[in-house]
């Protein structure tokens, strides 16, 4: 099987396990290949592949995500945003009071 069907494969199957969230951001191309020891054009095939099923979603400010699923509600635009700003705060090494912190002092 060549290897970008395999990469398209194993991507879908584990979008369609929950294993990859919908929303979930994929490595990019050239970081995949580099990962697998694929040359890029062989991911983009197996990525363009997956967004033509409807399994992933690119956007060019946020890479390439796991699409949503048609049987899942979209998930709430608030809540991803807070999602997205927690892991931030935790890279930084903030504790939830100096995040919660942060955002009283943005709404004053």
């Amino acid at each position: 099987m060549p290897p970008w069907r395999q990469v398209r494969d194993q991507v879908a199957a584990l979008a369609a396990a929950g294993v990859l969230a919908p929303g979930q951001q994929l490595p990019t191309i050239r970081q995949l290949a580099r990962d697998l020891g694929l040359s890029p054009g062989t991911v983009a095939r197996a990525y363009r592949e997956l967004e033509t099923a409807g399994v992933l979603h690119t956007a060019r400010r946020h890479g390439t995500v796991v699409a949503p699923r048609a049987d899942q509600p979209r998930p709430d635009p608030l809540q991803q945003a807070a999602a997205e700003y927690v892991t931030r705060a935790r890279a930084l090494g903030a504790d939830a009071d100096r995040a919660l912190a942060a955002v009283r002092d943005q709404y004053r």
